[in-house]
């Protein structure tokens, strides 16, 4: 249902009453609750922290997405552009095969035609984050291995 045509009651399916409520907030906030919090009142207690996968930090732990995993390099890239190496056309470049350029000067050729320096921090299946080389400072950036043409690292 439209948040603009919700009532301002409800009935509970698990009770014979029916909830009256001023505002449409207070409707909303009554739809985001879990049913164990419509049902009994209060939802069950966690029993101890929460736990990440094995080999990765609990929830809320780790660095947020979209957030560096390591500073930006405290010197610039090298000065010269280095001669693209030609590949055989991918629909993606392989994670493994840009890994090991982690943490090294990397120059990068995309697929529209831009071109820049790299610092790479993390690898992900799909895609590589790092810091990026605007000509006169580094930026935290992401993108799409499926965007990169070709790589080469120092």
């Amino acid at each position: 249902m439209y948040p603009s045509h919700m009532h301002l009651y409800t009935n509970n399916p698990y009770s014979q009453e029916t909830k009256y409520y001023s505002t449409p907030s207070q409707v909303k906030n009554y739809y985001h609750t879990t049913l164990d919090e419509r049902q009994f009142g209060t939802s069950f207690p966690q029993l101890g922290p929460p736990q990440g996968p094995p080999g990765f930090p609990p929830p809320g732990q780790g660095p947020e997405v979209g957030q560096p995993t390591a500073p930006p390099p405290s010197a610039p890239p090298p000065s010269f552009v280095p001669a693209q190496t030609q590949q055989a056309q991918t629909f993606a470049v392989d994670p493994g095969s840009i890994r090991r350029c982690l943490f090294r000067y990397t120059y990068v050729w995309l697929r529209n035609f831009q071109q820049f320096w790299f610092y790479p921090t993390f690898v992900g299946r799909t895609s590589v984050a790092g810091w990026r080389w605007t000509g006169n400072r580094w930026v935290y950036f992401g993108i799409s291995l499926r965007q990169i043409q070709s790589f080469t690292c120092f």
